[in-house]
C-alpha cells in the first residue's frame, strides 16, 4: 500500500509535469498555442529543421558530451584500478567528494578564474617568462573548441564515476575475478585490459550512456564560458526563448521537441534493442 501511494505521489508530481510540459511544447511548436499562434501550421518545423544552426547545436553538444566523458571514464578507471586502496580513507577519499558539493555555475567560475587570459594559469605563466603578455594566453574560456566547458565538467563528473567504479570493483567481486585469472596465467596488464575494465564498463554502460545525455543538455556552464556560435543545444533553445522576436518562441520549442524525440528514440533502440547488455547494466 506504502509503495502504491509513493508512486501516485511520483506521478502526480514527477511525471505529470513533464508531459504536461512537452504536450505544450508539441502544441506550441505546431502554432496550436501561444502568443502569435493563428492555427495548425508546420513552418515552425520547416524552419527549424531547414537551419544549419541547430543541426550544428547538436553536433557540438555531442562533441562536447562525447569529449567530456571519454576523458572523465579514462581518469575515473585510472584512479580506481591505481589507487583504490587509498579512496576509502586518508585525504584522497576527501578530495574525490569535495567536487560533488559544487554547484555547476560555481565550478563554471572556478574555471574562469583559472583559465581566462586574465585567470590564475596565464598569471603564473607570465610571471615564470612563458608568456610575454596575457594576450599570448591560449583562448581556452568562450573558445571554438569548448575546452573551459569540457574541463569543468569533467571536475564535475570524474568524482562520481570514481565513486562508480569503486563500488562496482567490490559488488562485482572483481578481486576474485582478477585472481582467478592470475592462477590461469594471466599476466596483470591482461587482467586490467580483459578482465578488471570490461566488467566495470559493462555495468555502467547505461550510466554512461545516461550522463551522455546529461551533458548534451547541460546549461549553466556552456552558457558562462561557451560560446554563442557554435553554441550548446540548451543554451540555443533558451536564447530563442528569451528573445525579443517573438517568432523564435515557437523555434525553441520546436527544437525541445525534436531533441526529446531524438534522446527517447536512441534509449528505446538502446536499451530495448540490447536487453543483456543495458537492462543488467542499468539494475
Amino acid at each position: 500500500m506504502t509503495r502504491k501511494i509513493a508512486l501516485i505521489f511520483y506521478i502526480l508530481f514527477a511525471a505529470v509535469p513533464v508531459v504536461c510540459g512537452l504536450f505544450y511544447a508539441i502544441f506550441y511548436s505546431l502554432g496550436l498555442t501561444g502568443i502569435l499562434s493563428d492555427g495548425l501550421t508546420l513552418s515552425h518545423w520547416e524552419q527549424t529543421l531547414s537551419s544549419s544552426t541547430f543541426y550544428k547545436s547538436i553536433g557540438y553538444s555531442l562533441f562536447i558530451a562525447l569529449v567530456v566523458m571519454t576523458i572523465s571514464i579514462v581518469l575515473a578507471l585510472w584512479i580506481t584500478i591505481s589507487w583504490l586502496q587509498d579512496l576509502k580513507k586518508g585525504i584522497l577519499s576527501y578530495m574525490i567528494y569535495l567536487p560533488l558539493a559544487f554547484p555547476a555555475i560555481v565550478m563554471a567560475f572556478f574555471s574562469f578564474q583559472l583559465l581566462s587570459k586574465s585567470g590564475f594559469l596565464s598569471r603564473v605563466a607570465h610571471s615564470m617568462g612563458v608568456i610575454n603578455q596575457l594576450q599570448q594566453f591560449p583562448d581556452w574560456i568562450n573558445d571554438a573548441y569548448g575546452v573551459g566547458i569540457i574541463f569543468s565538467l569533467c571536475l564535475l563528473i570524474t568524482p562520481f564515476f570514481i565513486i562508480l567504479f569503486s563500488n562496482l570493483y567490490h559488488n562485482e567481486r572483481i578481486p576474485a575475478l582478477a585472481h582467478l585469472a592470475a592462477t590461469l596465467g594471466a599476466s596483470q596488464n591482461q587482467i586490467v585490459w580483459r578482465v578488471v575494465i570490461p566488467v566495470l564498463l559493462k555495468k555502467s554502460a547505461f550510466t554512461i550512456f545516461l550522463f551522455v545525455l546529461f551533458v548534451m543538455g547541460t546549461y549553466e556552464i556552456p552558457l558562462l564560458l561557451g560560446r554563442q556560435d557554435p553554441s550548446m543545444l540548451s543554451v540555443l533553445i533558451i536564447q530563442k526563448l528569451q528573445k525579443f522576436n517573438l517568432a523564435d518562441i515557437p523555434q525553441a520549442y520546436t527544437m525541445a521537441v525534436i531533441y526529446v524525440i531524438i534522446i527517447g528514440t536512441v534509449v528505446a533502440i538502446l536499451f530495448y534493442g540490447k536487453p543483456q547488455f543495458f537492462k543488467n547494466s542499468a539494475q
